[in-house]
């Protein structure tokens, strides 16, 4: 497969729509990297290692050096935000990154002016802004969001375009008619259909002209068969959803852990408190239902209590989010884990989990752009669930069920890796060094 990857030649164009905390954290420490001030921790494209081979061959580069990634000198940053403010400015009033730091980077921060977003306040009642598209259509929305990647594209010389979504949680949306065809969803678009929400308008206008996205939020966008549809007609790799941070990246860790000791569990209660924009958006219950469905199914997901009721039949799971202004982007979860052990008695776990949002977030929007761009190169289009890595709501095909076990996850991706560039996959199994042993004895 490693002969008909494209090369990463010329620049890559790195679109989100939404500019705050997240895109700006990202944006800011790419610039930083570049200039040698930081290290770019928690990205496996830039610090990963992949192991090659059988581990007596000793082969472990790392990820940037085996496939064939865009260079971080090679990236233009643009998005799309409802205020208008530069990445400089927003990046300040986002207070993630220490000011001496982004003064380091200030005149490449300044220099990026976010386009109009495509904004309702139907869909995300607790934000607003001024810096907003209008147009009689939703189709007309599309097209601007359309112009404006072909003009991002051609202004900043980028032979590619990949676009992560780093906006807020919507309104929770049901799949329903509109999103079954591409022609329902087209003509929704030229209707002003209410089930079509602005994260869908960008997915369109980027699937549509063959740019990869990648969803980070729990929002239905792109999860729908029409988009789905127009992905494999355009051959663009998709997917979603939801970064997989904080509470829910504890929760993927753990769970594993306990499931494969068969260690029972009778209740997970979670609760957390932010004071970012993000968690100013989900203080409302429209938006709050969205980001709970994402975070209730993981644990369900992994643990399967249909194939192991005596283990997980009755789990108890509860899932709180409190907006809390004092804590800015340092995002607070408390798990308290009610497990029982051999013949039933019970043990509890309790974690406090002081983590920095935009920190663990910021990564893995580089890493998903890095990514989708190599798959776009090498020909794999539509969903792409070996990035399910990410997410803390995998996207996958209808009625297949989401791999939620991050060490599953990244046994996929890495072998989806190695599959690209010709390599053995990897299986654990190790029995042939043994064999090997016992005959050369």
């Amino acid at each position: 497969m490693h002969n008909t990857i494209e090369k990463a030649t010329g620049k890559l164009g790195i679109l989100t729509p939404g500019l705050g905390a997240v895109a700006t954290t990202l944006i800011a420490g790419v610039e930083a990297v570049k200039k040698n001030l930081a290290q770019p921790v928690g990205s496996l494209t830039q610090m990963g290692n992949i192991r090659l081979g059988k581990r007596t061959e000793n082969r472990f580069p790392k990820i940037k050096d085996f496939v064939p990634l865009a260079d971080l000198n090679d990236i233009v940053f643009g998005g799309w935000d409802v205020y208008s403010d530069n990445v400089f400015e927003a990046a300040m009033n986002a207070k993630v990154l220490e000011p001496m730091l982004l003064h380091a980077v200030k005149s490449e921060l300044e220099a990026i002016q976010p386009m109009k977003a495509v904004f309702d306040r139907a869909y995300i009642s607790n934000l607003d802004g001024d810096h907003i598209k209008q147009a009689a259509t939703k189709a007309e929305l599309a097209k601007m969001v359309m112009d404006d990647i072909e003009n991002f594209k051609e202004a900043n010389d980028c032979s590619r375009v990949v676009i992560v979504w780093c906006g807020s949680t919507e309104i929770y949306l049901e799949p329903s008619a509109v999103h079954e065809t591409i022609e329902n969803f087209e003509e929704g678009l030229r209707n002003n259909h209410p089930a079509i929400a602005p994260s869908m308008i960008y997915a369109y206008a980027a699937i549509k002209l063959g740019v990869p996205f990648m969803n980070g939020a729990p929002n239905l966008t792109c999860d729908i068969p029409a988009l789905i549809q127009l992905a494999k007609q355009t051959e663009t790799p998709i997917g979603g959803k939801d970064f997989k941070t904080g509470q829910t990246l504890m929760k993927t860790i753990l769970a594993p852990g306990l499931q494969a000791r068969a260690l029972g569990i009778k209740g997970w209660f979670s609760s957390n408190i932010l004071g970012n924009r993000d968690g100013y958006v989900l203080d409302h219950p429209d938006n709050f239902k969205t980001k709970e469905v994402s975070k209730l199914s993981v644990l369900e997901d992994i643990l399967q209590p249909d194939i192991n009721p005596e283990l997980y039949g009755e789990i108890y799971h509860k899932v709180r989010i409190n907006y809390y202004p004092p804590h800015g982007d340092n995002k607070e979860s408390w798990d308290n884990i009610d497990i029982f052990g051999w013949l039933g008695y019970a043990m509890q776990i309790k974690i406090n989990f002081l983590c920095r949002d935009s920190i663990l977030a910021a990564p893995i929007v580089l890493d998903l752009a890095l990514f989708s761009d190599l798959a776009k190169r090498a020909g794999m289009s539509g969903i792409q669930e070996w990035l399910s890595f990410y997410f803390k709501s995998p996207q996958t095909l209808p009625d297949l069920r989401p791999e939620h076990d991050i060490f599953k996850q990244l046994i996929k991706l890495q072998n989806t890796l190695r599959h690209m560039m010709g390599e053995d996959l990897i299986t654990h199994l190790g029995l042939d060094y043994y064999q090997d042993l016992m005959e050369a004895m």
